[in-house]
């Protein structure tokens, strides 16, 4: 067999390493083996994707069986069954009224169509000048040109520029590293929020379209909203007229033990965008899910979205997501989560006896370990011991002890966890075992 690096240009991978990059050939439930008969604890589901664990032969048969069928046809002025079926699926599933589909083939299509329908709807409603976007620093969105103009991390976003104008940062609720109240979690929340309206103000409301967040932020190491934080954006959003969209790639389906995050923290988005574990990665599938509020203005005679994505709403991929959900019910799924997600998080927290782990964070089966120099101080590394630690040894170091998950640098540095849906107490033990033996490892060297 040919290596990675004869021929394959990987994602997101530093290319002069890729031939000595793992070769994945098989998966079953939690677990994955490399090409040399190694099997590894997937810490990651793949990559935030892979809910009901590898090797499902049901899934893979309704691809088949949808291929066989109609193998592909487009949703554009035409439709399909699948598609329709999912659709009224997803509806019966989201909150409040978000009952309006738009199919796409991943996350980064969510979150580009997210911002599109926001202009087009202010535009369509008498308010062209309302364009621009405020999300969080350090969150990622997305790698298109108008998401990664959304996406809060500078280092991904500059060798790409000029990006897309008009969007704008605003803090994370990373209450570990909170500036103000970080004693008080109500307070640092209700401090946060109030930085959107800051920021609205600055720009002028007028011109605010829409505030992107996820419900749990990803990047910088699961950061999780502090009590009353997305009460007091809503309020925000509703006062200025502006759009909360709440994405949720990662949050959605089940990985926080709710259909999606918005339901976990108890407030109601304008707009979601979701891929990921639609399908469990049976097939690539996104979509972002409008009000009936924002779809109205496009139901006038003559009125169009005009804007779509070939794959999007793929016969095969919307068969496997239905599929996909209709498992989550018949297996309890949200139910196992919710059941487990304590054990996990005290798995997790008996790691903070080690004095390289700082903080333990998340909700559901989603969690980040942040690592320090000094607990009492809660000093970092700078960003020349933490390549060392995270790429020179960590990453490598997990991985060749059975684990696969994230050791990432994006922030401070942190490694993050958010195994199939389906594990339970003897894989949390297992991780634990693991991540036990290489942090003490990685403490020794420093």
């Amino acid at each position: 067999m040919s290596t990675p690096a004869d021929h394959l240009w990987m994602h997101f991978t530093r290319m002069a390493d890729a031939d000595r990059a793992p070769v994945i050939v098989r998966g079953e439930g939690a677990y994955i083996w490399d090409d040399r008969g190694k099997r590894y604890l997937d810490g990651l589901a793949g990559l935030f994707v892979n809910q009901l664990g590898h090797g499902r032969a049901d899934l893979a048969a309704v691809a088949a069986k949808q291929a066989e069928t109609l193998a592909f046809f487009p949703v554009w002025s035409y439709a399909h069954p699948s598609a329709i079926e999912l659709a009224d699926k997803l509806a019966s599933l989201t909150p409040g009224d978000l009952n309006r589909i738009f199919f796409t083939s991943g996350g980064g299509e969510a979150v580009e169509s997210a911002w599109k329908l926001a202009k087009n709807y202010f535009r369509l409603t008498g308010k062209p000048q309302k364009h621009k976007v405020i999300s969080r620093a350090i969150a990622y969105h997305g790698t298109t040109h108008g998401a990664l103009s959304i996406t809060g991390l500078p280092g991904l976003k500059q060798m790409f520029e000029p990006l897309v104008p008009s969007t704008f940062r605003v803090p994370s609720t990373n209450l570990y590293r909170a500036p103000v109240h970080r004693d008080d979690p109500e307070a640092f929340g209700r401090w946060a929020a109030d930085q959107i309206a800051v920021a609205i103000e600055q720009e002028g409301p007028e011109t605010v379209a829409a505030v992107f967040l996820e419900p749990v932020q990803n990047s910088g190491g699961c950061f999780p909203p502090p009590p009353g934080y997305f009460q007091r954006v809503r309020e925000i959003c509703d006062e200025y007229d502006v759009l909360l969209v709440s994405d949720e790639v990662i949050c959605a389906f089940g990985r926080l033990g709710t259909m999606f995050g918005a339901e976990r923290y108890g407030y109601q988005p304008d707009i979601i965008t979701c891929a990921k574990g639609l399908t469990s990665g049976y097939a690539p599938l996104g979509a972002m899910i409008a009000s009936d509020r924002l779809f109205e203005p496009f139901t006038e005679p003559g009125a169009m979205f005009a804007h779509g994505y070939t794959f999007g709403g793929h016969p095969v991929a919307t068969a496997v997501g239905l599929a996909n959900l209709e498992a989550f019910e018949r297996e309890g799924v949200l139910e196992h989560v919710r059941a487990y997600e304590g054990a996990f998080r005290a798995t997790l927290e008996g790691l903070t006896d080690l004095p390289i782990v700082g903080d333990v964070r998340g909700d559901g089966y989603f969690f980040g370990i942040e690592l320090v120099k000094d607990k009492e101080s809660r000093e970092t590394f700078d960003e020349a011991e933490s390549e060392r630690l995270l790429r020179g040894f960590l990453s490598t170091a997990l991985f060749d002890a059975g684990l696969y998950c994230r050791a990432d640098d994006r922030g401070d540095p942190v490694i993050q966890l958010s195994p199939p849906l389906i594990c339970d107490q003897s894989h949390f033990d297992e991780m634990g075992q693991i991540l036990r033996g290489v942090l003490s490892e990685a403490w020794s060297h420093l």
